[in-house]
């Protein structure tokens, strides 16, 4: 991890830019990391790529820094949604922090039949996907959704997503294979599904999808929040932004 402390916020960047932190991020810098007056940091928004800045004021109410110089420009990211069930417990949070880590775009909580957590606070998976994106030093943020029942998301599949189906039945082809000779890049989401599995009608709604392609994750049964973290890896792995450089 950088030395500098690194923020993500909304603002645009560009040289000479002031910025007033928000509320939180000024207490973390002031209170946390005791930095003051002539400090570097660095910033990125998404859009603008990332930038050094210096604390330029500091009082008791808030922390003004100045924006420099940029460090890199932006470039295009994974467009890899990650779909699944809520779980229990921290292990739900880790899952939003390890998606942000591994490049997912987009974090869908989706209820199933067999799901057993009824309400998901979003807020906090934001803020674990926001600290995951900081500290890994990508360059965008994940979005991060409410949850939507299965049946509304395959009702409004976008026809040109391809959608990466874990399915725990014998005949799914093993990840690599499924991925191999697959175009790196294009539009992709991967769907794991809660821990008792989905449900038989719930198998043969998402496998009636044209974008569908149903994967093994092999021979063990993996927890939700182990069979994200592999199948986000492997998928980055064969078409994503681990391949030399490639994106």
């Amino acid at each position: 991890m950088s030395a500098e402390p690194r923020l993500y916020i909304d603002a645009d960047l560009a040289e000479n830019a002031e910025i007033a932190l928000e509320k939180d991020q000024a207490h973390y810098l002031k209170n946390v990391m005791r930095l003051g007056h002539g400090a570097t940091l660095k910033l990125f928004n998404g859009r603008d790529g990332e930038w050094r800045a210096a604390i330029d004021h500091v009082s008791k109410s808030r922390v003004d820094i100045a924006v420099m110089d940029r460090l890199r420009p932006q470039v295009a990211e994974p467009d890899l949604w990650l779909l699944f069930a809520p779980i229990k417990g921290k292990r739900i949070d880790a899952i939003a922090e390890k998606a942000g880590e591994l490049g997912a775009s987009e974090i869908r909580p989706v209820l199933t039949e067999r799901t057993v957590v009824a309400r998901v606070n979003t807020e906090r998976l934001q803020a674990n996907a926001r600290e995951a994106a900081e500290q890994c030093e990508r360059l965008t943020l994940p979005a991060v959704h409410d949850p939507v029942k299965l049946t509304d998301i395959v009702a409004a599949w976008p026809s040109d997503r391809s959608l990466l189906y874990a399915d725990e039945r014998a005949n799914a082809a093993p990840i690599a294979q499924a991925l191999a000779g697959k175009a790196p890049g294009g539009r992709w989401a991967v769907l794991i599904g809660p821990e008792g599995g989905f449900s038989p009608e719930e198998q043969t709604l998402v496998r009636g999808l044209a974008q569908a392609v149903p994967v093994s994750l092999g021979p063990r049964l993996l927890r939700a929040d182990t069979a994200a973290f592999a199948a986000l890896s492997v998928w980055q792995a064969h078409l994503g932004d681990w391949r030399d450089g490639d994106g």
